[in-house]
């Protein structure tokens, strides 16, 4: 293999030259916080992108029955959503007269827009098709999105490998009967309640669900402290994606990827785990 078949330079390997031009500020003077702005949502769609890379390896871990290493790049996925929840800080060192100075740049574009977190929430377990109208003139926008509500979610193969290793976890179809659902969601509560009691057998299954809860967790902490630096921003203007701002994010922050593993908390006692 020659030389120049390598990665070369630091610098033409992690394509800097390209990387420090895309920041192109729109305000005219330039604003100075504009720069900040960018750079900020920039990192954040690197960020997605590495997201959506280890959320598929979790899914294929679990897929060929591999817990352990689902658990290990799950605990990555958390550490990611640190720095992500780490930066919203930064950004708020950015006052709101400074954001207004270039905020009508903006138009019509809005976070609302990035498909990457769209489909990292799909791929999560939160499948919403009717964000594709969202993505409507966006070919490969639009792309990503089908692939991700068409795979399975990282809740549909958490509970196919609790079916795999034996345990009583019925799919639930919001088409049935209230009491038929009420049935199975029962047998699902008792099927986590094991796994949560009998860690010699199932240690394994249960350091996954404290990962699942936790990524789940972060999640919404990420929403909660976006919602409340974009309120300190721009109180309660709409998004200048023409989004509904703070009042609409507020409507997100309830949302679980893994639903059940909250609701099991109800039920753990000291007798459900270690018996009367």
């Amino acid at each position: 293999m020659s030389e120049s078949s390598g990665a070369g330079t630091y610098g033409k390997y992690l394509k800097v030259p390209e990387l420090l031009s895309l920041q192109r500020t729109l305000s005219d003077p330039p604003q100075h916080d504009e720069t900040l702005f960018i750079i900020i949502h920039q990192v954040y769609e690197l960020w997605f992108k590495q997201m959506l890379h280890e959320v598929a390896a979790v899914a294929a871990s679990l897929t060929e029955g591999d817990t352990h290493r689902a658990t290990r790049v799950c605990r990555r996925l958390i550490e990611i959503q640190r720095v992500l929840i780490q930066q919203v800080s930064v950004l708020e060192t950015m006052t709101p007269p400074d954001f207004m100075q270039f905020r009508e740049h903006l138009n019509p574009a809005s976070g609302f827009q990035s498909y990457q977190f769209r489909a990292l929430e799909f791929r999560s377990g939160l499948k919403e098709p009717r964000y594709l109208s969202s993505h409507a003139g966006d070919p490969d926008a639009t792309r990503m999105l089908e692939d991700a509500l068409a795979a399975p979610s990282l809740r549909d193969v958490w509970e196919s490998h609790l079916r795999a290793r034996g345990l009583d976890y019925p799919p639930i179809d919001e088409a049935e009967p209230p009491e038929a659902r009420e049935a199975k969601m029962k047998a699902r509560m008792a099927s986590l309640l094991a796994v949560y009691s009998d860690r010699g057998n199932l240690y394994d299954l249960y350091i996954l669900a404290e990962a699942l809860i936790e990524y789940d967790e972060n999640f919404m902490l990420w929403r909660q402290h976006h919602v409340l630096m974009v309120e300190r921003m721009i109180g309660m203007k709409h998004g200048t994606g023409g989004s509904e701002g703070v009042g609409y994010l507020r409507t997100t922050l309830s949302r679980k990827c893994f639903p059940d593993l909250w609701e099991v908390r109800t039920h753990i006692s000291r007798d459900a785990v270690y018996g009367k």
